[in-house]
């Protein structure tokens, strides 16, 4: 996942709150991949043994879930694979991918640029009193 690129100004932290969710089996895992992503710098971290969970709060601009939980299934570790799990961690991978993505984006002048094309536009069309009625048709009675 591409992190924006440093700018003069500091950005401003993006805090996200997410919980990583264990399969049942192997046991003992949340207190291992508690301990090994307590390692981590810029991350916060809390087991929640009886819930098969551990919390971690992170800022986007230096971590990601889809980059934390891949790095702990290269460690072994089974995440829960419900189907439920699988849907809400897609999302949540597209809203950080598209969260940063935006960051990373230039800022667009809706404003200006819509007004230099109705500009450009005006200037090319015909205006005024221009009337393409012969005069001797707009005098009939």
């Amino acid at each position: 996942m591409k992190r924006p690129v440093a700018t003069p100004h500091k950005q401003a932290p993006i805090r996200k709150e997410r919980n990583l969710l264990f399969s049942k089996f192997p046991p003992g895992q949340v207190p291992e991949a508690s301990d090994f992503l307590g390692k981590l710098e810029h991350l916060e971290v809390e087991p929640h043994v009886e819930r098969h969970a551990v919390g971690v709060a992170y800022d986007l601009l230096e971590h990601s879930l889809q980059e934390l939980e891949g790095t702990l299934e290269d460690k072994g570790f089974h995440l829960d694979n419900t189907l439920m799990s699988k849907m809400m961690r897609a999302l949540i991978y597209y809203v950080e991918e598209t969260q940063l993505h935006n960051l990373d984006a230039p800022d667009r002048l809706l404003k200006k640029s819509q007004h230099e094309a109705y500009t450009h536009a005006w200037e090319r069309h015909p205006h005024g009193d221009h009337d393409d009625t012969p005069p001797e048709w707009r005098e009939y009675k």
